[in-house]
C-alpha cells in the first residue's frame, strides 16, 4: 500500500471508532432535554475530566498553539498560563453554580442569567450572543480538521470534503446520544493526543537536534527575537501578554458549552476534583510548541503557520503514525465541535427561540427543536469554515474576546447581592459592542491591551456604577422569578 493509503486507512479506523463510541453513548436511554443537555447530572470525577479535557483542549492545542510558536514566537507562551489560572478560579465558584444548577434545574448559561435576574429577555440576549460567538469556535474546530485531514492523507482527502463530511458524523450522533456522546468520545480522543503529542513534542527535536536543549540553543542563535515578547510581532508585547492571560482564564468557564458541562457533575466535590487535576493536561501546551519551534527551524517559509506540527510529523514519523496523528486531531476536532454545537442549539431553542417567539412551547418540543438546530448550526458552522480566513489561534481570541463578557454578571450575581438586572444589561452590552468596534476597526490590541480585556474592564466598570445608582433588587434564586 502506498503511504497515502495507509495513513487513510488507519485516520478512517480511527474515526470509526469514535463515532460508533458516540452513538453508543445514547443507546437504552431515553434522551429527553435534561439527559440530552447534562446527562441526567450524574457524572463522576473521570467523565467530568475527560468531558471538560475534551472541551478544553481543542485543535487549537494540537495545530493553533504550534502554529502560533512558529510564526509569532514568544506571544504562544500565554497559552501555557491561562488554563491553569482558570482551574483555580473554577475551584471556587463552579461548585457553587452546580449547587444552583441543580436547585433551579439549569441546564444552560443563559437558564442561569434568566433565575438569577428574572429576566427571560436577559437569558434570550445571552443565548444569542453565545450562540455568535460560539460560531467562530466551531469555525476553529472544523478549520484545524480539514487540514489534519488533507495533511495526514497526503492530499488524498482534501480540506473542504474533510469539513463536510466530519460535520455530518458530528451533527448525526449529537442528535442521538447529546452530551454523553461527548463525554465517551472524549475517552478515545483524550488518550490518543496525548499519545500523539508526547511523541511529536519529544521525538521531533531528538531526531532533528538530539534533544529539546539543543533545538532551543539554535532557536536563540538564528532568531533570538522568537524567544522574547513581542516575538515576530510588533505589538503583542508585555501589556498584551498579562491581559491576555487574564482574560482567557476568567472566560474559560464562560463559554457556553464549559459552564453547562459543570452542571453535567454529580456534585460540587467532582468540580473542586477536576479544577485540581485539570493543570495536568497543559503538559500538552510545551510540548506542542516545541514541534512549532522545531518547524522554524527545519521547514522555514511555511505559507500557514497552523500546519506546522503536521509537516514536521509528515517529515518524520511514518505513514501509519501519522495516520493516527489525523485520526486523534480529527476526534480533536469533532469531541468539542459537537459539544459546541449542542450548546448553541439548546441555547437558541431553550433560551432564545421559546421566550421570544413561544412562551408556552413544551419541554419536549424544546427538545426536538434543539435537535433540529443540530443540523442548522453545523452547517453555517461548516459554511464559515470554508469562507474563513482568519488563523486557528485569531479565531479563538475572537470568541474569547465576546464570551467573557458574560463574566461580570455570572461572578457579581454570584458573590455580590446589590448587582442589578439593569446593571448587567448595561454592561454586557456596553462591552459586546466595546469589543466588536474595536476588532471590526483592527484596534486589537488597543494601547497595547487586548481589546477583550479593555471592554471587560468597561463591562466591570459599568455594572458597578448602575447597580450603585439603581435600586437594590433581590436575588431571583431566592425568589419566584419575575415577568418581564
Amino acid at each position: 500500500m502506498s503511504p497515502s493509503a495507509i495513513a487513510l486507512a488507519v485516520m478512517i479506523a480511527v474515526v470509526g471508532v469514535g463515532v460508533v463510541m458516540g452513538f453508543y453513548a445514547g443507546l437504552r436511554r431515553k434522551m429527553d432535554l435534561e439527559q440530552w443537555t447534562v446527562a441526567g447530572r450524574g457524572f463522576g470525577t473521570l467523565l467530568v475530566w475527560l468531558l471538560m479535557a475534551g472541551e478544553g483542549y481543542t485543535t487549537f492545542t494540537l495545530l493553533g498553539a504550534s502554529g502560533w510558536a512558529y510564526s509569532r514566537g514568544a506571544p504562544a507562551f500565554y497559552i501555557m498560563g491561562y488554563m491553569s489560572l482558570a482551574c483555580v478560579a473554577s475551584y471556587f465558584f463552579l461548585p457553587q453554580l452546580w449547587e444552583l444548577g441543580r436547585a433551579h434545574k439549569l441546564q444552560t448559561e443563559s437558564d442561569f442569567f434568566e433565575k438569577r435576574y428574572a429576566s427571560e429577555r436577559l437569558g434570550a440576549f445571552v443565548a444569542l450572543v453565545g450562540v455568535v460567538f460560539l460560531v467562530p469556535y466551531v469555525d476553529l474546530q472544523l478549520t484545524g480538521l480539514g487540514d489534519i485531514v488533507r495533511v495526514a492523507s497526503f492530499g488524498a482527502v482534501g480540506k473542504t470534503w474533510a469539513m463536510v463530511l466530519a460535520a455530518a458524523a458530528v451533527a448525526a450522533f449529537v442528535y442521538a446520544s447529546g452530551i454523553r456522546a461527548v463525554a465517551w468520545m472524549s475517552i478515545l480522543k483524550d488518550a490518543l493526543l496525548l499519545g500523539v503529542v508526547a511523541a511529536i513534542g519529544i521525538g521531533v527535536p531528538y531526531v532533528y537536534f538530539h534533544g529539546i536543549g539543543p533545538m532551543f540553543s539554535n532557536l536563540a542563535r538564528l532568531h533570538p527575537k522568537m524567544l522574547v515578547l513581542p516575538g515576530k510581532t510588533t505589538d503583542l508585547g508585555q501589556s498584551w501578554f498579562i491581559s491576555t492571560v487574564f482574560l482567557n482564564a476568567l472566560g474559560a468557564y464562560m463559554w457556553p458549552h464549559l459552564f453547562a458541562a459543570s452542571f453535567t457533575a454529580k456534585s460540587g466535590d467532582v468540580l473542586r476534583r477536576n479544577a485540581v487535576f485539570m493543570p495536568l493536561y497543559t503538559i500538552t501546551y510545551p510540548l506542542v510548541l516545541f514541534a512549532g519551534f522545531a518547524a522554524l527551524l527545519i521547514v522555514p517559509g511555511l505559507h500557514d503557520g497552523d500546519l506546522s506540527l503536521l509537516t514536521m510529523t509528515q517529515r518524520t514519523f511514518p505513514a501509519w503514525f501519522l495516520g493516527i496523528v489525523g485520526g486523534a486531531g480529527a476526534l480533536t476536532a469533532m469531541v468539542p465541535a459537537a459539544m459546541l454545537i449542542l450548546s448553541a442549539a439548546t441555547l437558541f431553542a431553550k433560551n432564545f427561540f421559546r421566550p421570544i417567539f413561544a412562551p408556552t412551547m413544551s419541554e419536549p418540543a424544546v427538545a426536538r427543536m434543539a435537535k433540529l438546530m443540530v443540523g442548522v448550526m453545523t452547517g453555517v458552522a461548516v459554511l464559515f469554515a470554508i469562507l474563513g480566513t482568519k488563523s486557528i489561534v485569531g479565531l479563538l481570541l475572537l470568541g474569547y474576546d465576546g464570551i467573557t463578557q458574560f463574566f461580570p454578571g455570572v461572578i457579581l450575581g454570584l458573590y455580590w447581592k446589590r448587582v442589578t438586572r439593569a446593571a448587567v444589561w448595561s454592561g454586557m452590552i456596553a462591552g459586546v459592542v466595546a469589543v466588536t468596534i474595536l476588532v471590526l476597526s483592527g484596534k486589537d490590541p488597543i494601547g497595547g491591551l487586548n481589546a477583550g480585556f479593555v471592554a471587560l474592564c468597561l463591562n466591570f466598570a459599568v455594572v458597578i456604577a448602575v447597580s450603585r445608582l439603581t435600586p437594590a433588587e433581590r436575588n431571583g434564586f431566592e425568589t419566584a422569578p419575575a415577568a418581564e
